[in-house]
This record gives C-alpha cells, structure tokens and sequence, in this order.
C-alpha cells in the first residue's frame, strides 16, 4: 500500500488498470466473490483512487462500469465525481442500488440527476423519488426513458406535471405506458402536431375530442375565482368528469366497442371500464358498481354478455377486474363458471334486461 502511494502519476495509472484487469480475469472463475476479497479490492483501489488525477480517475470509471465485481463504496465514490466521471458508472453500473440512485437524486448535482433519469430500468423507488423532487430537467430524462418502471399512478403525475412543463409533453405523447385517459389529459397541453399523433395513436375523433376538451378545460377554470385567491379545483372530481366526457366522445364517434373493456383494464383504468360498461350498456354507475362489488361473478357476467363481450374473453376480464377492485366480485372458480354459462342463455338484450333484474333483486 505504501508503495502504491509513493508512486507517480503515471505508475498509480499503470498499477489501477493492471488491477482491474486481473480482477477482470478473476471474476470469471468467481475468485471475487468473498468478503475478504471484497475488502482488500475496495481498500487498494480507494488508496489509489483518493490522489488519482481526472483523467485516471476518467479511465477508471469507463473500465468499471460494467463491471460486476467492482467494490461498491469505490463505485459510489465515482458516481458522485464530476459528471464526466460518473456518467458510465450512474448509467451502467451493476453495483449501484436503489438507495445509492436515491442518494444521488438528493445530493449531487442536477447533471447527476438526469442521469439516474436516464439510467435504464429504473425502479419503481427510484421514479418516486424523481417525480417527488419535481425538479424540471429530471422529470423530463424520466419521461423520455421508456425502460424505467413507471406504474399508472406514476405517468398520471407526468402528465399532470406536463401543465406546467413544455418538454415533458413530446416524449410523453410517444411513451408506451400513455393510456386513452391520460392521452385526454395531455391533449389540452400540446401543440397541433402532437394533437394529431395523439389523435392518430389512439384512433379518437378530432373534432369530439377539441369540443370535450374546450368544455372540460373552461369548467375547470371555474375553480379558479372569487378573491383573487386560487381554488384548486377537486382531482377526483376532475377525473371523473374527463372520464366521463372522454367516453361519452368516444361513443357519439361510434369508437366505443366491448373491445375497449379489456383494453381499459389492460391500462390498469378500472373507472374508465366501469364508465364504458354504463355507457355502452345503457346501465346507471350504481348498477354496474352493484355489479363490481357484488359477492359473486354472475352479475359482471350479465353485464359483459350484454354489451357483446364474447364468453372466451370474460376469465380474463373478470381477472383484471379483480387485480384491479381488491378481489371483487368474489366467489369461487365454479361461481365464475357457472356465470359464463349466462351467455348461452341470455344473449344481447336479454342479458340486459336480466342485469338489471338482479341487481334490483340485490
């Protein structure tokens, strides 16, 4: 060790690379693995690194980065180097977990932080903690990386976001996990361009959905009156009325098919399937939340053969329904078997009219 610290530039350069190119070798016969091992690396190369100049410390960063054996403290040491540096390893690094991303995310530098954003699949903690610091720049790498675990709840504060954030709406209109729901939110922010992608994405009318949107956007700004002092209008509320006018658009237009049912519990949107189901039913939101919250399938069932769901496709929307609304409608396998057996007998308007009988009944 003393050695190592007496030497110049040039050979501490020499001796770090030499290291890491027999601890590459190492690591493929699992000589690297031990707690000891462990130890010895992490203090030989923080001896070295600790007086290495920017340019060594460069070269270094690049070589370990990948590199799986790699001590975490050292690691952890070049993520929070200058950004040049830490760059390769905040991007690649096997070594850094959730909390030394956090970490990072609450003390380096914005650069840092864009690319902890960046860095591919990120979970679900680390997105948290992105969209909780709400700082601009990061949300916006979050936003544009499509490998990152970002759930419903998570993209809904993106779009939210996306108000008050110009550069969050581009990558958001192309991002995979953007539902019909949400698309309706971003679609007041946009420009022209990205109305039509959205549009053209989600096969929705243009000029229903202008009209929708004009009506939503203008009682919403009636939350905001009186003393000068803003009334933040209610988000439950909000959505609820957006959902509504959205399904109510899209059923005028003749877009709205039992084909949208499984798409919406697909995108985890339990309340838009249960807005869709009364719409195209002609059932009232009591009815179907009788449906959903009943103790047994049969009444789902009704309410799906009804408006044409085929009976092949009810187990899987009566699955996500239940992942979805804490496991109801419960009952048993044979409770949902017996409950297919209502689309042999009651097609169409029957299924209907028998719907509604029972849910009277209950």
């Amino acid at each position: 060790m003393m050695l190592a610290q007496a030497r110049g530039p040039g050979d501490r350069e020499r001796l770090l690379l030499a290291i890491t190119d027999l601890c590459e070798s190492a690591e493929s016969v699992g000589a690297l693995d031990t707690h000891a091992v462990q130890s010895l690396l992490n203090d030989i190369f923080m001896t070295l690194v600790v007086e290495a100049e920017r340019e060594i410390r460069h070269r270094l960063s690049e070589k370990l980065a990948s590199a799986r054996w790699a001590p975490r403290a050292l690691i952890n040491v070049l993520a929070l180097d200058e950004i040049e540096i830490a760059r390769p390893i905040i991007a690649r690094s096997p070594a850094l977990q959730d909390r030394d991303l956090i970490r990072l995310l609450v003390e380096a530098t914005i650069e840092h932080q864009i690319e902890v954003a960046r860095r591919p699949n990120i979970g679900p903690l680390v997105v948290d903690a992105i969209l909780t610091q709400e700082e601009p720049a990061v949300l916006t790498a979050l936003a544009c990386n499509e490998t990152a675990d970002v759930s419903a709840e998570a993209m809904a504060r993106l779009v939210a976001a996306s108000k008050r954030i110009p550069s969050l709406r581009p990558p958001l209109a192309r991002h995979p996990k953007l539902n019909e729901r949400l698309a309706a939110r971003l679609y007041a922010w946009v420009g022209a361009s990205l109305r039509e992608a959205l549009v053209a994405r989600f096969e929705m009318d243009a000029a229903a959905f202008d009209q929708a949107l004009g009506e939503t956007v203008r009682e919403v700004k009636k939350g905001f009156a009186g003393s000068g002092t803003p009334i933040a209008p209610l988000v439950e509320a909000e959505r609820q009325e957006m959902e509504e006018r959205l399904i109510a658009k899209l059923f005028d237009a003749g877009q709205l098919k039992a084909s949208y049912l499984l798409r919406a519990l697909r995108d985890g949107e339990l309340s838009l399937f249960e807005a869709a189901l009364a719409r195209i039913g002609e059932f009232s939101p009591d009815q179907v939340r009788v449906a959903m919250t009943h103790a047994e399938p049969e009444l789902l069932a009704l309410a799906c053969a009804s408006v044409g769901v085929d009976r092949s496709v009810f187990p899987t929307v009566l699955s996500l329904v239940r992942q979805l609304n804490q496991g109801l409608p419960g009952g048993p396998v044979e409770l949902a078997n017996r409950a297919l057996g209502a689309f042999g007998r009651h097609p169409g308007a029957a299924a209907a009219a028998a719907f509604r009988h029972a849910v009277a009944a209950v």
